[in-house]
C-alpha cells in the first residue's frame, strides 16, 4: 500500500501519541559540561558569547569553560579577566573545539567546522540569508546539534536576543547619525536635535520594528522630529502606543516617502526580512533629491540594504559619499558597541546554559523548554528546519517527532 508523505506524517504522529514506557531520572543531577568559546573570525565580528561574569557563574556550578586567547579582546575583555573568573585560557584552538558545547556569535566557517567534534552541540547565529549549503551539509555529516540563538524564544514568545540586538542597533544608529551630521567629510556641521529658536533635525525612519522603535526613542530624546514609515498599519499603531507621544507615521507610499526624504537631515533604514534580502524601498532618484550633506544610516545593510545607493563599508572606513549624501553601511551595528552587545548576549545565554547542566541531557532541555527547542535547526545531524530544507532541497524531519513529543 502506497501512502503519501502527508499520510505518513499523520501516521507517525498518531503512533507517537500511543503511551510508552519512559525511564525517568530518580533525582535531578547536575552534569558537568565542557564549554568552548573560540575567537570569532567573521568579518567585523567583535562580540563574544560569554563575558567573564558568565564564565564565573558557570564555573561556580562545576562546569568547565575554555576560552581561546584573545577571544574577548574585541569587546575589551582581556585574558586575565577570564582566568580570574575561573575560566581556562588557551592558545590552542583545537582544545577549545574539544568542548561538549561550542559558544559562538557568528556561524562557523568551513575551517571551524573541520575542527568540530562528532556529535557536538553548537550555539551560534544562523543568519539564514548567508547560510551556505556546503556548511550545512558539513555540520550534518558530523551529527552536530545546532541551535540558532536568533531563533531562541523567551517565555513571552519574543526572540530575546534579536530584540536586544535591535534595541542596540536602533540606539546606536542615531548616535552614529549625530556624529556624522556634525563632523567628518562632507558633514553639515550641524547639531543633532534642536535648541530654542532653531528648527530641530528632521529624521525619517523606514521600518517600525524593534530597530525603528529604539531609533525613534533615541531621536526624540535628542530633540529631533521623527517620521516613521512602515508597510504595516499594525506595527505603526503599536509603535505609536509604545512610544506614548503623538508621532508622524505613514504607510509606505513612494510619493510620501520621497517627499519626506527630500526635506530630512537623517534617514535610517530599519527594515528586516525574515526570509532573505531586505526590500529596496528607496531608489537612487529619491536619494538624488535629498539635501546635500544629509546622512543615511542603513541598518538593513546586513540583508542587502533598503537604499539603492547603499554599499557595505567597514569600521575602518565606515562611510561613502554618493550624490553628496553621507552613507553609513557598516553591517552588524551591535558589533560597533561590542562590549554592551556581549554583555547582553551573555545575560541571555547564562540561564539557558545552566539548564543544560540541570536537565542532565540535551534531549531533556529540548523537551522541557519550548523556547530553546524553537532555535534548533539541526538535531544530531538531522535537519529540522523546514525553511532550510525547502531552500536547499534537503530532507528535513519534525524535531518533535525526533524527541518523541507528539
Amino acid at each position: 500500500m502506497n501512502l503519501s508523505s502527508e499520510e505518513l506524517r499523520s501516521l507517525s504522529a498518531s503512533a507517537a501519541h500511543t503511551p510508552k514506557e519512559q525511564l525517568q531520572a530518580v533525582e535531578t543531577g547536575s552534569d558537568k559540561i565542557y564549554f568552548g568559546v573560540p575567537k570569532e573570525s567573521s568579518f567585523q565580528e567583535r562580540r563574544i558569547a560569554l563575558t567573564p561574569d558568565a564564565v564565573r557563574l558557570l564555573v561556580s556550578r562545576g562546569h568547565r569553560v575554555v576560552i581561546e586567547s584573545g577571544a574577548g579582546a574585541g569587546s575589551n575583555f582581556n585574558d586575565n579577566e577570564y582566568i580570574t573568573a575561573g575560566g581556562e585560557v588557551t592558545h590552542d584552538k583545537k582544545e577549545v573545539y574539544q568542548a561538549n558545547i561550542l559558544m559562538k556569535v557568528a556561524p562557523p566557517s568551513m575551517d571551524e567546522i573541520k575542527l568540530m567534534q562528532e556529535g557536538q552541540t553548537l550555539i551560534s547565529a544562523l543568519q539564514l540569508s548567508t547560510q551556505p549549503k556546503a556548511h550545512l551539509e558539513a555540520l550534518m555529516k558530523k551529527h552536530i546539534t545546532a541551535i540558532a540563538w536568533d531563533f531562541i524564544q523567551g517565555d513571552d514568545g519574543v526572540y530575546p536576543i534579536v530584540r536586544s540586538m535591535g534595541e542596540i542597533a536602533g540606539n546606536t544608529a542615531i548616535l552614529i547619525a549625530a556624529e556624522l551630521l556634525c563632523s567628518g567629510k562632507n558633514s553639515r556641521q550641524a547639531m543633532f536635535g534642536g535648541i530654542t529658536g532653531i528648527q530641530p533635525t528632521e529624521v525619517v525612519i523606514i521600518g517600525a520594528g524593534t530597530v525603528g522603535e529604539y531609533a525613534t526613542r533615541a531621536a526624540l530624546g535628542l530633540g529631533a522630529t521623527v517620521k516613521v514609515f512602515d508597510q504595516s498599519m499594525y506595527k505603526l499603531r503599536r509603535l505609536q502606543n509604545d512610544i506614548g507621544v503623538r508621532l508622524n507615521t505613514c504607510t509606505m507610499h513612494p510619493e510620501s516617502l520621497a517627499a519626506a526624504l527630500k526635506t530630512c537631515d537623517v534617514a535610517i533604514g530599519a527594515v528586516r526580512s525574515n526570509t532573505g534580502r531586505s526590500p529596496c524601498l528607496v531608489s537612487e532618484d529619491m536619494v538624488l533629491n535629498m539635501k546635500h550633506g544629509s546622512v543615511i544610516v542603513d541598518v538593513s545593510i546586513d540583508q542587502g540594504g533598503c537604499f539603492e545607493t547603499s554599499e557595505v563599508t567597514s569600521l575602518e572606513h565606515p562611510i561613502c559619499i554618493k550624490h553628496d549624501i553621507i552613507h553609513y553601511g557598516v553591517p552588524n551595528i551591535p558589533s560597533k558597541v561590542s562590549r554592551t552587545a556581549s554583555k547582553t548576549l551573555s545575560n541571555i545565554f547564562s540561564p539557558i546554559l545552566i539548564k543544560f547542566g540541570e536537565q542532565g541531557s540535551l534531549a531533556n532541555v529540548l523537551r522541557n523548554f519550548k523556547g530553546v527547542r524553537n532555535g534548533v535547526y539541526l538535531y544530531k545531524g538531522t535537519l529540522t528546519s523546514e525553511h532550510l530544507g525547502d531552500s536547499f532541497d534537503i530532507q528535513h524531519k519534525d524535531l518533535n517527532l525526533l524527541l518523541g513529543m507528539f
